[in-house]
Parts: C-alpha cells; sequence; structure tokens
C-alpha cells in the first residue's frame, strides 16, 4: 500500500521514471537524489554458503511427519527471526510465471499515453505511476497498485480496464497465489499452536493488494532508491521477481543486506499485521528495493491482508500474565485507511500501534 499523497506533474498526467531514462541522462534529477537513504550495498550473497533468508521447501512440510516437523520448525524459527523465507517447490506452474512474466513487460512496454489511462488520481492510492515521498523526492520505480479481493472493491477502471491476455494470466495468477496465501497461514496456524480456524476466519477472502513495479536502469543507481525502507502493513506478502534481477534488500541487525532471490522462488515476509496478531512473536521485516545501471528490475507484490470488517489485535491465547498485550486493537479498515495515508518509514505506523509499557493491561486467566 502506498501513500496517499498526489503524483507530480511534468506535463503528464503521469510521473513515469521509465520514460524519464528515454532521455540521455547523465546525472540524476534532483527529486529523484535520495540522501537522507543510507548507502547501497553493492555486493550480493550469492557466494556464502549459507543463505541469508532461509529457504523453505513446501513439498517437505506435507512429506512424512518428520521432514515436515523439521520444516515447520524451520518456517517457525524464520518468522521470529527475520520475518522472511524464500519459498521453493510451491506448485505454481512455471508456465504460468513464464506468461506472467512475458505479460508484465509488455504492459510496461506500452506508450504511455495507454498506462495513463490507468493513472493514480487525486485522493487515491491505487493507479500507474512513480510515487511521490514529500513534494518534490520520489522513488526511482514505476508501479501499478490496485485491490484485487474483494471483487466488489476493485477499482472499475483498473484491472477490468487491463488488456485481456494481461488480465487473464493476473485472475490465474491472483487465484494460485490466494490459495498458496491459505496454505501458508494455515501452516503458521499450526507453527503458533492456535486454532486453525482463527487465521482462517480473519483471511479467508480478506482484503488484498496487488503490486507490479518497473525498476529502470538508473545512470547513478548509490543515489536513488527504487522503493522506500518499510515494513507491510499486511499479514503475509507473497513477492515474485518476475525477470530475476536481484535489488530486493532487508535490514538485518541494523545493516542493509541483499538478498539473492533463487529462480522461480517466492519471496514471503511477515507483515506488520501478523506481528500485532503474534503480540510480537513474529518480526515485520523491514526492506527495501535498489536498482543498478544495467538492466531493469520488474516484480509484483501480493499483500494478503484479513477482511476489512474484523478486527485486529494480539490473538488471545498468545497472550500471557509474562507476556501482555503489546498492540491496542483496531478495526481492519481503519487500519488500512491509516496506513495508506502515513508516509513510508520504517516500522514507524507500527510503532503508533504499540501500547505503552506501563499501561499495558495484563492478561487475565479466567
Amino acid at each position: 500500500m502506498e501513500s496517499l499523497e498526489p503524483p507530480l506533474h511534468t506535463g503528464s498526467s503521469v510521473v513515469s521514471v521509465q520514460e524519464l531514462v528515454k532521455e540521455t541522462l547523465e546525472a540524476v534529477p534532483e527529486r529523484y537524489v535520495r540522501h537522507d537513504q543510507e548507502p547501497q550495498i553493492l555486493s550480493d550473497n550469492r557466494s556464502t554458503e549459507t543463505p541469508i533468508v532461509p529457504i523453505i521447501d513446501l513439498g517437505k512440510l506435507s512429506s512424512d511427519q518428520t521432514l515436515g516437523n523439521q520444516e515447520l520448525q524451520k518456517l517457525h524459527g524464520a518468522c521470529k527471526d527475520l520475518g522472511i523465507i524464500q519459498l521453493v517447490n510451491h506448485g505454481i506452474g512455471p508456465s504460468l510465471l513464464e506468461d506472467l512474466r512475458h505479460e508484465i513487460e509488455e504492459f510496461f512496454k506500452l506508450a504511455l499515453s495507454e498506462k495513463e489511462k490507468f493513472g493514480r488520481r487525486l485522493g487515491e492510492f491505487e493507479g500507474y505511476g512513480s510515487v511521490p515521498l514529500s513534494e518534490v523526492k520520489l522513488d526511482w520505480g514505476d508501479r501499478f497498485l490496485m485491490t484485487v479481493n474483494p471483487i466488489a472493491k476493485r477499482n472499475p477502471r483498473l484491472f477490468p480496464e487491463l488488456p485481456l491476455s494481461l488480465r487473464n494470466t493476473l485472475d490465474s495468477y491472483i487465484k494460485e497465489m490466494q490459495k498458496l496465501a491459505m496454505q501458508l497461514l494455515c501452516l503458521i496456524s499450526k507453527c503458533l499452536e492456535i486454532e486453525m480456524n482463527e487465521m482462517k476466519e480473519l483471511f479467508e477472502d480478506g482484503f488484498q493488494i496487488l503490486r507490479m513495479t518497473y525498476y529502470p536502469p538508473c545512470p547513478q543507481p548509490e543515489l536513488v532508491v527504487g522503493l522506500t525502507p518499510h515494513s507491510d502493513s499486511c499479514g503475509i506478502t507473497i513477492l515474485h521477481q518476475i525477470n530475476n534481477v536481484d535489488g530486493f534488500q532487508i535490514k538485518k541487525d541494523g545493516i542493509w543486506t541483499p538478498v539473492h532471490i533463487l529462480p522461480d522462488a517466492f519471496v514471503v515476509n511477515v507483515g506488520d499485521t501478523m506481528e500485532i496478531l503474534t503480540n510480537g512473536l513474529y518480526n515485520s521485516i523491514e526492506h527495501r528495493a535498489t536498482v543498478n545501471s544495467i538492466k531493469e528490475r520488474i516484480s509484483i507484490a501480493m499483500f494478503f491482508n484479513p477482511k476489512l470488517d474484523s478486527e485486529i489485535g494480539p490473538i488471545q491465547s498468545l497472550m500471557t500474565k509474562e507476556s501482555p498485550a503489546l498492540f491496542r486493537r483496531i478495526k481492519m479498515e481503519k487500519y488500512v485507511n491509516d496506513y495508506s495515508s502515513h508516509k513510508l518509514d520504517g516500522k514507524s505506523y507500527l510503532e503508533k500501534l504499540k501500547l505503552r509499557t506501563e499501561k499495558a493491561v495484563a492478561f487475565e486467566v479466567e
């Protein structure tokens, strides 16, 4: 989800970095220069023996009890520690992923006049374009963000108006992601040893957002940020790196660390909502996107939230006298609206929902 600030105008109804780089750029325009950000780490972890982000095999989770339990504990540990995994053997066919790559690449190749039809409008967080973070500063990327579930909440000028082949492919992908997300949420319920229905009732047919992002090459990548550091507001995010170009980074032990994403693996990360539901047991990971000087990077992410009419707060069974509620309860719709109007800034929004220690009320055992 994005800020509700209106887009900047430069003779066009949409600000597009993709259009900007079609010009011969020797230096990055000032409105993209981000001296406020920590420097990029240009090395990667491809050669390290142990991957920074744990790799979880979904097939093992459904295999024999011993192997499945080991993988389940690995998942639980990853959600507590980093709040992020790479998911392999996830069951999504390579032909669908290839169709998805082709269709999204073709969308971003459309003339700006065609993409402007989906441009982000004043007062809306959905639509296509580059998103300003203040009156002057922008990320180095173009994104197309839209609500995809509940279907009744879809903006009639966005998803329904996409080119037919892209719409059909996205529809197939969304359905697969919905099934995968519910499977993961059920596994998380097992990890937490809570009633399966607690997660299911919250998230089934919940509020879901899709974001496609195009990060063009940049002549001075060290000066810009593809996506400002933040934690996601949702329960879980499933990210697919469409064209296998790295640029995803996580904040680990206070240091920005590049993540090499395995081909066709999904990155699944814990969001703020899951940190709230687990009363801080699971960690929503702060992350950002960086860019390079040679190749564009394309990604698609789906954000899975509880139903808008639900209320979120720490799950009752995860609170004890020793571990009272760390977060206040809030209606999901208000939570979404507040986050949408909040400037991306690390985990600052989650901090606002924390109860002060002296005000935390101990869990009362009946």
